[in-house]
């Protein structure tokens, strides 16, 4: 059983219960074993758009990353996304930021999560379940840390 740290964000509808129901979904993978509060956060990378509702999860899980990654991507649809355009608004967001143990970085997938050391939007809920994730929270700017809020 490995721990896999997932992070959760959407933007359009009712982001909040969107993201609750993803996180109650997510059990059908494995256990989750812990989840972060809700954060209101602004968007990031294309920033003309409303603000996301984000958290993170803790799954333990029998799936390796790949196949983790294609459930993921199979509950993303069943939500309702609709691929739009990189960084742009969407119903529901599931992103593998880190699998225990396993380093990848292949296309289509990267572990640890590409960009999860510049990112408050994923760091700040990750770190409220997993302090381990606390140092790579706490290098990022304050300005930033401080855009994300708990709901």
């Amino acid at each position: 059983m490995a721990r896999a740290q997932i992070g959760i964000g959407a933007n359009l509808g009712e982001a909040g219960a969107t993201v609750r129901f993803a996180i109650d979904r997510l059990s059908r993978f494995g256990t989750v074993a812990a989840a972060s509060s809700l954060f209101r956060t602004p968007a990031w990378g294309v920033t003309d758009q409303p603000d996301f509702i984000n958290a993170a999860v803790t799954l333990e899980t029998e799936l390796e990353p790949h196949a983790l990654l294609a459930a993921l991507k199979g509950l993303e649809a069943e939500i309702g996304r609709v691929p739009t355009f990189r960084w742009g608004p969407r119903t529901i967001d599931l992103d593998i930021l880190d699998y225990e143990g396993v380093r990848l970085d292949e296309p289509g997938l990267t572990i640890p999560h590409a960009r999860l050391h510049e990112r408050a939007f994923a760091l700040v809920p990750l770190a409220q379940i997993a302090p381990a994730y606390e140092p790579l929270r706490d290098a990022l700017p304050a300005a930033e840390r401080e855009q994300v809020v708990e709901l």
